[in-house]
């Protein structure tokens, strides 16, 4: 960031607001849905085999 006077300068990486990595965000968000796919078909399965 640079400042000129009154005017201030910042890089475009700087302004956006965007993850820096965004493989990581798509590995939790699969692993989440894995886990939940998983626990809900034991609360199905358990049950229905007592």
């Amino acid at each position: 960031m640079e400042k000129n006077g009154d005017q201030i300068e910042v890089t475009e990486r700087e302004a956006s607001n965007k993850p820096r990595s965004p493989h990581n965000v798509r590995i939790v968000l699969a692993a989440s849905l894995l886990l939940a796919v998983v626990m809900m078909s034991l609360a199905w399965i358990v049950p229905a085999l007592s």
